[in-house]
């Protein structure tokens, strides 16, 4: 075979890859995006719906009230970006709160968000839930699940193969990958349960949240006071050591929250 021949699928997938480059929100970070946001945004509507079938609905209304009141703030920072920082995303938005003791929430790609009524003695303020509902929602605006599903694609299969992958793997002539991007497409889960995203993309949805909650009127300094009561509230548990583990360690995390709180309060503006 001709060099140039044998060279063809590896300069593909190198245009490939290019093509399929974009940024994440605040950070800057290039990722890699296989997967569109149609299909994401479908994933994480049939994941949403899978959950609702399942767990119970609160019927709590002081709590309910609560997350749709926090949810809807933060949504509306998110669909308001400053000046490129991002692209308005669009979601159809949904909040619900689930009834179990689980401390936990995730927003799914589409705006499809859910928090677990265990979580809210460990927020204990709206601030505090805002920090959740911030830290879940920068991983459907930065595109987690689907940057996950195109790292896993182009480790499995190599970079030229990507693309014919995607193509047969969404329209169901292929369902190898299927378990893996419904795994994908749930957000990380905020105390370590469910689902959780990698180390780096945790940090950047810390530093996103943020700026989303100081966006929203939400003082972006209670985020170190929020983590350390999740620290706490998960001591006694065994923690993991921090390179066994996809989130960032406890001690990491706060550290870098405040480094990040000076940047997030250029966008705080006090609501009551």
């Amino acid at each position: 075979m001709r060099p140039t021949l044998r060279l063809f699928p590896v300069l593909c997938g190198t245009a490939l890859l290019l093509a399929a480059c974009e940024t994440a929100p605040v950070t800057g970070r290039s990722q890699i995006m296989l997967v569109s946001e149609n299909e994401e945004r479908q994933m994480g509507l049939q994941a949403y719906q899978q959950v609702l079938a399942k767990e119970p609905l609160s019927h709590d209304a002081a709590a309910n009230a609560l997350v749709d009141k926090v949810g809807r703030r933060i949504a509306a920072a998110a669909e308001r970006p400053p000046a490129e920082m991002w692209r308005a995303p669009r979601f159809r938005w949904e909040f619900k709160t689930i009834g179990k003791s689980e401390p936990n929430a995730f927003c799914l790609p589409g705006g499809k968000v859910a928090v677990y009524t265990g979580l809210l003695p460990i927020t204990r303020t709206e601030a505090g839930l805002a920090v959740v509902i911030g830290h879940e929602v920068a991983h459907a605006l930065a595109r987690h699940g689907a940057e996950r599903m195109s790292d896993q694609m182009v480790a499995s299969v190599g970079v030229a193969a990507a693309a014919a992958t995607l193509a047969t793997t969404v329209s169901g002539r292929n369902r190898t990958y299927l378990p893996g991007m419904m795994a994908a497409v749930g957000a990380g889960a905020t105390v370590g349960f469910i689902l959780p995203m990698s180390r780096a993309q945790e940090s950047e949805a810390d530093r996103i949240g943020l700026v989303l909650m100081a966006m929203a009127g939400y003082d972006p300094r209670e985020a170190i006071g929020l983590w350390e009561r999740m620290r706490a509230a998960k001591a006694g548990g065994g923690g993991q050591a921090e390179w066994l583990s996809t989130h960032p360690a406890d001690t990491t995390r706060i550290k870098n929250i405040r480094g990040w709180v000076n940047e997030a309060m250029k966008y705080y503006r006090r609501r009551d």
